[in-house]
């Protein structure tokens, strides 16, 4: 009886100490580490004597820079505590112009770390009438978008600085915004050129949400609803069709961009490719309208004959609720060689040619309808792609500096000097964030600013063409 007790209780002894092991390791994968409150902590963290907020429960490190600071080689100063070292060591300069990763060591724990430093803006805030504008010190811009009719030849912008900043023309001063203003910034003696572009929208543009319910107020894809709410928000005269009054005739000749942004499936409704609708809709761009299609929408090419027959976007694919995942990554593009375009001015860039567009953290689906090159369609590269399609590629995935993976935003002529289609395929111009798989709403896009000026700039830049 003594030995049956004995090996009960042996059993029931391994049986605990695998739980706490368990429990021990789903506790380290949460925390990055084995124990959060651990001798393998970073006490202080500066660059350049600047401070940074160190957060132990995610080990996330922030560093807030004055402007003008040089961050490609700062040697950091680390307080760790005692007994724990760094991997990799933290003794020499290093880049911190992106995050900057390294692991805290102390025995047989240990906890990682991640650095994140910001350099001050110049410019805290530029408004004009109550309008903010946006500031990119990537590209030195200053842009904004007035309402329509406003008198741009004696504006008074309110502008804020950065302690230690001054700025030409002051705040305040009356400015002809007709055409680009330089102003001139200085700090610590240096000066550097910023370049404002005040417009106003095109005056008496009438832009259309096309859509498959038969009216707008019958919406219920999320995605779908929150695009159509920014832009009857944003563009006076916006009207909505649905594809069943164009099959029934609908008079399209006083609109001068359709936006159609599909984000319900991966294939298209059987309406869209109904010949009365095709038909009105080829019409309408041979007599000068222009095309916005989006998302799942960007497939629409081939049934307009926009492509040649089988040279629509050839990798679509996508999550629907409540399926979906988070992404601890930023997406983003590169439209690399296309910087000056007008669809891409204004955007916040992370460097010269690249804009994040959804952030790191955010729940996600993914709606892509882009072309693959490489390896599929028989394209090779984006010469391949132009010269089969008639399109131009303007943008990318984010490491694609030569624009020779993907096709994500393109626009295609009615005529050679008529470009009157644009298209947007990537599955981080996503409007909507839909809750995770468990119920919990996802974090705001803070990049959402970018997808909304993007498609402002690509409904103005067709209207003008």
């Amino acid at each position: 009886m003594k030995k049956a007790l004995n090996k009960y209780w042996s059993k029931v002894s391994i049986v605990l100490a695998m739980i706490f092991m368990i429990t021990a390791c789903e506790n380290s994968f949460e925390t990055g580490g084995f124990d959060v409150s651990s001798p393998s902590d970073v006490l202080s963290f500066k660059l350049n004597g600047v401070s940074g907020s160190i957060d132990q429960t995610t080990g996330k490190i922030t560093v807030v820079m004055p402007y003008g600071s040089d961050i490609t080689a700062i040697k950091p100063e680390v307080v760790f505590v005692e007994g724990a070292t760094s991997n990799p060591e933290l003794n020499s300069a290093m880049n911190f112009t992106n995050p900057v990763k390294f692991r805290v060591v102390n025995g047989n724990l240990y906890k990682d770390y991640t650095v994140t430093t910001t350099v001050l803006s110049p410019i805290k805030s530029f408004t004009i009438n109550g309008v903010a504008a946006t500031v990119n010190d990537i590209s030195k811009t200053i842009n904004m978008t007035l309402p329509e009719n406003t008198d741009l030849t004696a504006l008074k912008p309110v502008i804020e600085t950065t302690a230690g900043v001054t700025i030409s023309p002051a705040s305040g001063a009356t400015v002809d915004f007709t055409n680009a203003v330089t102003f001139i910034i200085t700090s610590n003696g240096k000066s550097v050129n910023y370049t404002a572009n005040v417009g106003v929208p095109v005056t008496g543009l009438t832009v259309a949400f096309l859509g498959t319910a038969a009216t707008r107020s019958g919406i219920t894809n999320m995605d779908e609803v929150t695009a159509s709410n920014w832009l009857f928000d944003n563009f006076p005269g916006t009207k909505y069709i649905s594809f069943e009054s164009i099959q029934n005739g609908a008079d399209l000749s006083d609109i001068d961009v359709i936006w159609w942004h599909f984000d319900s499936a991966e294939n298209l409704p059987s309406v869209a490719y109904n010949p009365a609708v095709t038909n009105a809709l080829k019409n309408f761009r041979t007599n000068g309208g222009n095309l916005l299609l989006t998302s799942f929408a960007s497939q629409y090419v081939d049934a307009l004959g926009i492509v040649p027959s089988g040279k629509g976007p050839n990798n679509v694919f996508g999550d629907f609720p409540p399926n979906g995942f988070v992404d601890g990554n930023s997406w983003g593009m590169s439209f690399v060689g296309h910087e000056g375009h007008p669809i891409f001015q204004g955007l916040t860039t992370f460097e010269s040619g690249k804009a994040n567009l959804l952030q790191s953290g955010t729940f996600r689906l993914n709606h892509t309808a882009w072309w693959f090159l490489p390896e599929w369609g028989g394209y090779s590269n984006g010469e391949g792609w132009r010269n089969q399609t008639g399109g131009t590629n303007l943008a990318s995935e984010a490491w694609d500096n030569e624009l020779n993976g993907r096709v994500t935003i393109a626009e295609f002529p009615n005529t050679s000097t008529n470009k009157n289609v644009i298209v947007i395929s990537m599955g981080a111009y996503d409007w909507y964030n839909e809750t995770n798989s468990s119920g919990v709403p996802s974090q705001a896009n803070e990049f959402i600013a970018n997808i909304k000026l993007l498609t402002q700039n690509s409904i103005n830049y067709l209207a003008a063409k």
